[in-house]
């Protein structure tokens, strides 16, 4: 494959993982002021076939749509107002997953395990931070609420990823 066929494959399949993503975050159970989700699971499989630049663009697409107002987030929300309410900073954390396991993904097996893994505790920590500056609540509190109830089964969730881009790559996904 040429260079030009490369890069429209990852467009391509950057933009369907986007779509993956606002499909995946309509899966909802809603815990309290964060919504449980598998929208997580879009920027781990982001992460997990598309090189470094493509996966963090695909989530920066989720995120543009969002933006502009397509219900592509939990609930069939979006626009400015949801993405820059108490859970934006979550949202804005899915390209730091994508990136950071795509990144990890160059290690081999034990390095995407930790890129899924320092994907994750950013996108907490951003998405706490954000979520304690817009709501005023305290770190403790925070946390127990948006953190806590979220780490195993988004674990759970990296290991489903993980499965799945397996087999889709057998199949000849991953750019």
């Amino acid at each position: 494959m040429n260079k030009r066929s490369v890069r429209v494959r990852a467009a391509v399949q950057a933009a369907l993982l986007a779509a993956v993503t606002a499909v995946l975050a309509q899966i909802v159970l809603p815990l309290g002021p964060v919504p449980f989700n598998l929208a997580v699971l879009g920027a781990f499989l982001a992460g997990l076939l598309l090189p470094p630049a493509w996966a963090a663009g695909s989530m920066g697409v989720y995120l543009a749509l969002a933006l502009a107002g397509l219900p592509v987030l939990a609930g069939m929300t979006g626009g400015p107002g949801t993405v820059l309410g108490p859970t934006g900073g979550y949202v804005l954390g899915y390209v730091c997953i994508a990136l950071c396991t795509a990144g990890g993904r160059r290690c081999g097996r034990q390095g995407t395990a930790v890129g899924m893994a320092l994907g994750l505790v950013l996108c907490y920590a951003l998405g706490t931070v954000w979520f304690m500056a817009v709501s005023g609540t305290a770190l403790g509190q925070s946390l127990t609420l948006c953190v806590a109830p979220f780490i195993l089964p988004d674990a759970g969730k990296a290991l489903a990823a993980r499965a799945l881009a397996k087999a889709l790559e057998r199949r000849g996904m991953r750019v």
